[in-house]
């Protein structure tokens, strides 16, 4: 398989959604396209690719996948297929969250302006993102109500 290309589509898949939601307007169908087409397509794919390794169908390069050592984390990300495989995984959570973050800034009444360096944040850095959100959202989260 070429890694480097599905290492690049991926990747491209990613950033088309990304810049869609910190600079489209939020239309329904956009927001929809987002969560089925972009994370969906993403979530998929790591599916089929993680199966498809586990399963032997697809040499992993690094041996047995061993997630309870540094090691066997170490071996899984030395191969090319681990890599993609990985970074897939991280695309797709990271768009989750992102798009949690704007649905909920949405709810909140949150300025885009507020917003988009927040969701920048998110797509560089994941748990960064996220939790300058969640202190930037906790004031108006409590003064709505717990959950809301």
């Amino acid at each position: 398989m070429d890694w480097a290309l599905v290492f690049s589509a991926v990747n491209i898949a990613a950033l088309i959604a990304w810049v869609a939601l910190i600079l489209a307007p939020r239309w329904p169908a956009l927001l929809s396209g987002v969560l089925y087409l972009a994370i969906g397509g993403l979530s998929a794919l790591y599916a089929v690719l993680l199966v498809s390794v586990l399963a032997g169908l697809i040499p992993a390069g690094g041996g047995v996948a061993d997630f309870t050592t540094i090691a066997g984390v170490r071996a899984i990300f030395a191969s090319d297929t681990g890599v993609v495989i990985g970074w897939t995984h991280y695309l797709a959570f990271d768009l989750f969250v992102g798009l949690w973050i704007a649905r909920d800034a949405d709810a909140k009444f949150f300025s885009r302006l507020v917003q988009a360096p927040i969701l920048l944040a998110t797509f560089l850095a994941g748990p960064l993102g996220l939790i300058c959100w969640l202190l930037v959202r906790e004031r108006r989260a409590r003064a709505k109500g717990r959950f809301q």
